[in-house]
């Protein structure tokens, strides 16, 4: 698992935060999980790669702003 740096989440910004599930349901409960702490633009759906198993849900989230702002 990679590690954030802190020099990378020092300044306002947006992090693209790409889920790797076994299935939807598991996929978009991680966004949920990540939306009740962080500002997080949700995705709407995941995708399939031909070939590899699972999904794939990528979405957007601000780490310097709460969920509630």
């Amino acid at each position: 698992m990679r590690q954030i740096n802190d020099a990378h989440v020092a300044v306002p910004g947006l992090a693209v935060v790409e889920v790797a599930a076994a299935d939807d349901a598991t996929a978009f409960a991680v966004q949920e999980l990540l939306a009740a702490r962080f500002a997080v633009a949700p995705a709407d759906r995941t995708t399939r790669e031909p070939g590899e198993p699972g999904v794939r849900l990528r979405f957007f989230l601000n780490l310097h702003e709460d969920a509630d702002a």
